[in-house]
């Protein structure tokens, strides 16, 4: 840049104002993404907090209804032994009879 001639301060100002504008800009752009970025990051986080608590709460019903279910199972088994026990005192108890 030549600065020599009557209009070269002024030119020179005009062009610094110009790089100083760009360069102003730009840091905007960037610092806008910068936040969006930032915004995204926070979103991310709570999404992730929130896939995990549902995670755990899936995994917890699912060991509630393996437990509802096995005691179930004990109680049906439980309730046909005792069925079993009964029908087998039957034929005793009438052999007692008739005896």
């Amino acid at each position: 840049m030549y600065l020599g001639g009557p209009n070269g301060p002024s030119e020179a100002i005009t062009k610094f104002d110009q790089a100083i504008k760009l360069v102003s800009d730009e840091r905007s752009k960037l610092g806008a993404i910068h936040n969006r970025l930032e915004h995204t990051i926070a979103n991310l986080s709570i999404a992730a907090e929130n896939l995990q608590a549902a995670e755990s709460r899936i995994r917890d019903l699912e060991m509630a209804e393996e437990m509802m279910t096995f005691t179930k199972n004990n109680v049906l088994q439980q309730a046909a032994t005792a069925m079993l026990a009964q029908a087998n005192l039957a034929p005793q108890a009438m052999l007692q009879l008739l005896g």
